[in-house]
């Protein structure tokens, strides 16, 4: 079984090497972001001012995401007993509604340039060039994190923005194709309109993982009613009642419950009933549940609370 030390110890160790990658992560997308700036001014282009629009976004949601690895690294205080663990979760959460903001800005402008005010491209072979230096600065920094793409949301989030990236990259060079073979300017609407599509679905999928955690409902793939029939199994319990569960950040979930006892058992029995829901929750779900709060109370025990409780609803 793996200790607290040893948990917090990976989990800093985790968080410093996410640091490094968002760290040159940052670095490609800013220059990408610089070269694309020029390049909007230079050529009028709709899908590179949404890219660039899309990419402040990334730079800023990469810095926050960067933020949060190096905070995560730092140990709890007595003031934040579970460190900056929950900080992921918020980032996470700015950031997908920042996107939303930034997907719909896009939609709005690419029906304006189609139906309403036609803005022309110039120096379309300048704009491929931009978009080709996206294209290839993006897949560096893809390479950079796929590693630890899985690891938790705030690095999950880091990389889909970074593909997201990718593919307004290649929006951008199909529109300067089809404007090549075309010469129809509305190529130029579209692809910019098609990078605001590919944020929509990503950035809700991301807000909606986070509110689930922010209001601490309990993971998927667990049943709490199965876990409670569990726990209600194990010898000397009775009764299992108050049971909680749910997602402190990526890949900690918490459990607490009170678990009512047979009359009449002593220490070291109370000891090894610990040990059995303990084991239970780790190993016999699909996910593993390792922090465990168990307050263990003798049949006929009525807490505090539940008498305040019963009073409220009386």
């Amino acid at each position: 079984m793996r200790t607290g030390h040893q948990s917090d110890h990976n989990s800093a160790a985790d968080a410093r090497g996410h640091a490094r990658r968002l760290g040159a992560t940052f670095c490609f997308n800013l220059l990408i972001f610089i070269a694309e700036v020029v390049g909007a001014v230079i050529t009028r282009s709709l899908a590179l001012t949404v890219d660039c629009a899309h990419m402040l976004t990334d730079l800023a949601v990469l810095a926050a995401s960067l933020t949060t690895a190096i905070l995560m690294s730092r140990r709890p205080t007595k003031r934040r007993t579970w460190g900056w663990d929950r900080l992921e979760i918020l980032t996470s959460a700015v950031s997908a509604c920042v996107l939303l903001l930034v997907g719909i800005f896009a939609v709005i402008e690419a029906v304006r340039r189609l139906f309403f005010e036609p803005d022309p491209v110039e120096d379309m072979p300048l704009l491929a060039v931009f978009g080709a230096i996206g294209l290839l600065a993006n897949i560096a920094s893809l390479f950079v994190l796929r590693a630890q793409r899985g690891d938790n949301l705030n690095m999950k989030a880091a990389f889909l923005e970074v593909c997201n990236d990718a593919l307004g990259s290649v929006a951008v060079l199909l529109g300067c194709l089809v404007m090549w073979l075309t010469g129809w300017d509305g190529a130029d609407a579209v692809a910019g309109a098609i990078i605001a599509v590919l944020i929509f679905p990503r950035a809700l999928k991301i807000l909606s993982h986070a509110v689930r955690v922010l209001l601490i409902e309990v993971p998927e793939g667990i049943d709490p009613e199965e876990v409670r029939r569990h726990l209600s199994s194990v010898p000397g319990v009775v009764a299992v009642h108050d049971l909680h569960i749910g997602t402190i950040r990526t890949g900690l979930v918490t459990l607490s419950a009170h678990v009512t006892i047979a009359r009449g058992i002593d220490q070291p029995e109370q000891e090894e009933i610990l040990r059995r829901l303990q084991t239970c929750v780790r190993d016999h779900f699909p996910i593993s549940i390792e922090h465990t709060t168990f307050q263990l109370e003798p049949e006929g025990f009525t807490s505090i609370e539940r008498d305040e409780g019963e009073n409220i609803h009386r």
